[in-house]
């Protein structure tokens, strides 16, 4: 077996594991928005009780992974990642994704089912249902455009926007993952038959409360939906809420009274 598809190698490559348990009941897999990293989930981590492992994609090209190619497809990026977490069945799963990441966390789950492995749970946030039709262009605008972008979701330190030598750095990984989510189609198949759960902000421009809610097309038991005061990055400045209701989302999965048994 090569060191490109061994699994534990793989694994390592694109899972933080942050804070490691000995014996948790189950894994919650968290894949980051477009530009994101790894560590944008550390503000969820010691909110999460001690039954619950954290593992956090890394994808290419950020942080210490930027050197590695960059993968422009939302295909490109399930195929290694389904890989991965098939080496990490021993524990219930829950993926978990913001924005693209809920369509990679989506498509990862669909696979997995497909080969009988399928998540315990499927949280998704800050995105749109992927049957529903959009066209998204991000990925063509100028570097002025995309940047505006950026600002109008609020989402981005502004201190890392105001610097040239910065942005020449991520903006590559950011214009990529928007051209993958741009260029993505989704593909009739099998509804998902885990729980969907759904977050979504209030003021988030790129999702309507329509298209949060058609995430139910796509789970045999439909979605529960869950609305936040916030835009589209809603996730972090509602970090609290947004814990206790993902923590009521993997309750029947956690041993009775762990909930708000959370790490210190």
């Amino acid at each position: 077996m090569s060191a490109s598809t061994d699994p534990h190698l793989l694994g390592d490559l694109w899972l933080r594991r942050y804070q490691p348990r000995a014996a948790p009941a189950v894994r919650l897999v968290c894949f980051p928005h477009a530009g994101g990293s790894a560590t944008s989930f550390l503000p969820f981590v010691r909110t999460l009780p001690d039954q619950v492992e954290v593992l956090a994609v890394q994808y290419p090209g950020r942080q210490d992974r930027r050197s590695d190619p960059l993968i422009d497809t939302v295909e490109g990026l399930v195929e290694p990642l389904v890989e991965v977490l098939e080496g990490h069945g021993d524990r219930p799963l829950v993926l978990f994704g913001h924005s693209m990441g809920a369509t990679v966390a989506y498509e990862v789950a669909r696979v997995l089912q497909q080969r009988g492995a399928g998540p315990a749970a499927l949280v998704v946030s800050g995105r749109r249902a992927p049957t529903t039709n959009r066209p998204m262009t991000v990925h063509l605008y100028d570097d002025d455009r995309l940047l505006a972008e950026l600002r109008s979701l609020d989402g981005t330190d502004e201190s890392l926007l105001a610097d040239p030598e910065l942005l020449q750095l991520v903006l590559p990984a950011i214009r990529n993952d928007y051209r993958a989510v741009g260029t993505y189609s989704h593909r009739p198949g099998a509804r998902l038959d885990c729980p969907l759960t759904v977050f979504t902000g209030a003021d988030d421009p790129n999702v309507t409360a329509a298209e949060a809610a058609a995430w139910g097309d796509v789970a045999a038991a439909g979605a529960r939906v869950h609305t936040f005061p916030g835009g589209h990055f809603f996730l972090y400045q509602q970090a609290v809420e947004v814990s206790a209701t993902l923590v009521d989302a993997l309750a029947p999965l956690l041993p009775v009274g762990a909930r708000g048994s959370h790490a210190t």
